[in-house]
C-alpha cells in the first residue's frame, strides 16, 4: 500500500464482535495489490474481482464463525469496507462521484450504478437460482452490499438483466461494481466540489 504517499486515499478499518474478527486496508489510489483471507473462498474471490476492477488496493482479513455460516463475515466484511471507503474519500472532495457499468460473464449481464452521495441506500434486482455458489450463501451478496451501502454513504443500484448460471450472475455483480468504482472515485477537480449545493447528503 502507499500509505505514505501524499494526498492517498487509503484507510484501515478493524471491527472485533463476538462473531467476527476483521481488518480491512483500501487504498483507492493502488490497484496492483490484493490480499483476502475471510474463510470463504468464493467470497475471496469476488473480492479479488472487486478490487482488479475496481482498480484499488485491498486487504482483507477475517475470522469469523463460521461453524455457525458465513452470514455474519460477509455482512461485517461489507461493513467494513464500506466504512473504509468512507474514510478513505475524505482526502479526495472532488470525485467522479458517479459511476455505473454493465458487469458480464458469459451469458450474464448485471447493471451496477452508484452515486457517492453521503446517503447510503441500496435497491436490489437479482433473484438467485441456489442456496449456495461454493461456501458462499447467494442470500448474503446482498447482505454484503447492504451493509456496505449503509456504512459508505453510497447509493446503489444492482439489476440482474440475463443469466442462468449463478455463479457467472455473481461474478458480473462484483466485476460491474469494480468497474463502477472505479469510475465514481476517480478525482475530478474542475468541479470544485461534491454538488451544486457543495455538499453531499
Amino acid at each position: 500500500m502507499s500509505k505514505d504517499a501524499p494526498n492517498v486515499r487509503y484507510a484501515e478499518i478493524d471491527r472485533v464482535t463476538r462473531e467476527t474478527n476483521i481488518h480491512v486496508v483500501v487504498d483507492l489510489d493502488g490497484g496492483t495489490r490484493r490480499d483476502v483471507q475471510t474463510g470463504v473462498p468464493f467470497f475471496d474471490h469476488m473480492l479479488h474481482q472487486l478490487a482488479f476492477y475496481g482498480c484499488i488496493d485491498l486487504g482483507v482479513s477475517a475470522e469469523g464463525d463460521l461453524h455457525i455460516d458465513d452470514h455474519h463475515t460477509v455482512e461485517d466484511v461489507g461493513i467494513c469496507l464500506g466504512r473504509g471507503i468512507r474514510s478513505a474519500l475524505e482526502n479526495s472532495p472532488s470525485i467522479e462521484r458517479f459511476g455505473s457499468a454493465h458487469g458480464v460473464m458469459d451469458e450474464s449481464l448485471v447493471l451496477v450504478a452508484m452515486d457517492i452521495s453521503g446517503r447510503g441506500m441500496l435497491t436490489w434486482d437479482c433473484p438467485w437460482t441456489r442456496e449456495k455458489i461454493g461456501g458462499l450463501s447467494t442470500e448474503n451478496v446482498r447482505e454484503f452490499f447492504r451493509a456496505f451501502t449503509q456504512h459508505s454513504g453510497i447509493t446503489l443500484h444492482i439489476q440482474k438483466l440475463a443469466g442462468e448460471n449463478d455463479h457467472h450472475v455473481c461474478e458480473a455483480i462484483f466485476k460491474g461494481f469494480g468497474l463502477a468504482l472505479c469510475r465514481a472515485v476517480t478525482r475530478n477537480e474542475r468541479r470544485g466540489g461534491p454538488s451544486t449545493k457543495g455538499s453531499l447528503d
